[in-house]
């Protein structure tokens, strides 16, 4: 098994689209016009995976305007035939490497609340699940954090 990480291209977006797609309820495919922007101007933090030339996972990410030392995660895909072989991990690594680049010193995420599989994969993977204003089944979560009833689980990663 060969994995292969590359910048999002707009040859890329149907793909991705597609891939997002299954992340329903938790992930969420944005417009095509959405992943042309990520395509066009946040190449370099939207990486794609591909597993011997399939199409195996994604990332959407972007450094901060407001506190450039750090980057947020938007979207975190991997397809499930292609789930714990590696690839988040890779398409993670992708994007770390370029915050390093810019002198950034943390990743940062958000998860609903009820997303128990993604707050196991990223303790698992060392991020912390910083303080919140109530917990959920264990979790911290941030009321309102997006937004009025848009609460979320905010996790970090110091890099």
């Amino acid at each position: 098994m060969t994995i292969t990480i590359s910048s999002l291209s707009v040859p890329m977006i149907d793909g991705v689209i597609s891939l997002m797609d299954q992340g329903d309820p938790f992930i969420r495919a944005r417009t095509a016009s959405d992943y042309w922007a990520y395509a066009t101007l946040f190449s370099s933090t939207c990486p794609v995976a591909f597993v011997d030339g399939v199409l195996a996972g994604a990332v959407t990410a972007f450094r901060s305007q407001d506190d450039p030392s750090g980057v947020y995660v938007q979207d975190v895909m991997v397809h499930p035939d292609h789930r714990r072989q590696g690839v988040a991990t890779a398409l993670l690594d992708s994007v770390v490497v370029q915050a390093r680049t810019w002198g950034c010193t943390r990743l940062w995420l958000t998860s609903e609340p009820g997303n128990r599989a993604a707050d196991a994969s990223w303790r698992a993977r060392v991020w912390t699940n910083l303080p919140g204003d109530q917990e959920v089944d264990g979790v911290e979560v941030k009321s309102n954090f997006k937004g009025p009833g848009k609460d979320r689980a905010v996790y970090e990663l110091l890099i």
